[in-house]
């Protein structure tokens, strides 16, 4: 006699109480997290406020904050909440009070020390497979950042590079030690 396991809807998900925890739905199964440390607050707050900015000022569309959820797939629901998101402005549409439906154009994602290297590879894949255009992956520990595309290139920014936001935020640039700042 096998043994049934209840999937989690996305629904489901949006009613849980809070419980300071982070939750995630892949496929129908809830992954449960602990809160990030400081210096993932810190460096997931400078780059907000950097790539922020200059989206509003330019008026490229709309960033979100860490813990908004963005459902990914349906029956079985995929619920993730990146770091940072962005969406260009031909896309936004209409601001859901639930999940938003679909992937971001860009994703952020802040590495903390405990993070696994095949986690964070199967964490990005999904994100690209699954409608994001580009994920960054912004490490504290090694002080750059891994661009990855759909397309499959990949960018690696170091300390003391450049990183540009072409083509899906055009015209942003920063140096990478900002982020760090």
């Amino acid at each position: 006699m096998g043994t049934t396991t209840h999937l989690m809807t996305a629904e489901e998900l949006f009613w849980l109480p809070d419980d300071g925890l982070r939750h995630e739905l892949i496929r129908g199964e809830l992954l449960t997290m602990s809160p990030p440390g400081e210096e993932h607050g810190v460096v997931t707050m400078n780059l907000s406020i950097l790539l922020g900015q200059y989206v509003k000022a330019h008026n490229l569309g709309v960033m979100y904050a860490a813990k908004t959820g963005f459902k990914l797939e349906s029956d079985p629901d995929t619920v993730m909440a990146p770091d940072v998101a962005f969406i260009r402005r031909d896309r936004v549409g209409t601001v859901s009070r639930s999940y938003r439906s679909g992937a971001p154009d860009l994703v952020v994602e802040v590495l903390s020390p405990g993070d696994r290297k095949t986690k964070v590879e199967e964490q990005t894949s999904r994100w690209l497979s699954l409608g994001a255009s580009a994920v960054w992956l912004v490490s504290p520990q090694t002080r750059t950042v891994d661009v990855r595309f759909a397309s499959g290139d990949r960018r690696p920014f170091a300390e003391e590079d450049e990183l540009t936001g072409d083509p899906i935020v055009p015209g942003f640039r920063l140096r990478v030690s900002e982020i760090f700042a």
